[in-house]
């Protein structure tokens, strides 16, 4: 019996010209999934934080399927700020996992593991602790990181963008 055939799956950092592609899967996203749940009026400009430390895609057969970055926490962010003063800190410095998505058609390949796992070692590898904050009815992304070890430290509100606050879980991610 011949194996299923798999699509030649490429997870790397993400450059300018992914920005287009990228862009284009994340509408896509928030329109099947909601995700961001602040819209997505200039979604490149979503995508480029100025507090970035490194960006990735997700690529299925040649198309840009997914993404994820990695960033400087700000004093907005709930779960930097509570990682921080959190007992089992160890003093590293926090970095912010977002911007993680994955289009609803190329699901079923890992990719949101591989995304976050790829995000969580260059953290590491740095001298930095992932923690990211999910909302609450994002269920899927929820299990997904708590499969992947890590850990609820909290709640936040997240603002949707139309003043509207919306529960939020905090996480850390596992240790190395």
């Amino acid at each position: 019996m011949t194996p299923p055939h798999r699509e030649p799956v490429t997870i790397r950092s993400r450059t300018d010209a992914d920005l287009d592609a990228a862009a284009a899967a994340l509408v896509e996203v928030h329109r099947t999934d909601g995700y961001p749940v602040e819209g997505v009026d200039h979604p490149r400009a979503w995508l480029v934080d100025p507090h970035q430390l490194a960006a990735w895609i997700a690529e299925l057969d040649g198309h840009t399927v997914g993404h994820v970055a990695l960033s400087d926490p700000q004093p907005a962010d709930a779960a930097a700020s509570l990682w921080n003063k959190h007992p089992d800190s160890s003093g590293e410095p926090p970095a912010v996992l977002g911007r993680l998505f994955v289009l609803s058609s190329a699901r079923g390949h890992a990719l949101g593991e591989r995304l976050a796992r790829t995000a969580t070692d260059y953290a590491h590898r740095h001298g930095r602790r992932a923690v990211l904050d999910v909302m609450a009815k994002d269920g899927a992304a929820i299990r997904l990181y708590e499969r992947l070890g890590w850990r609820r430290i909290g709640t936040t509100q997240h603002d949707d963008g139309h003043g509207n606050a919306i529960d939020a879980y905090c996480y850390v991610s596992p240790e190395e």
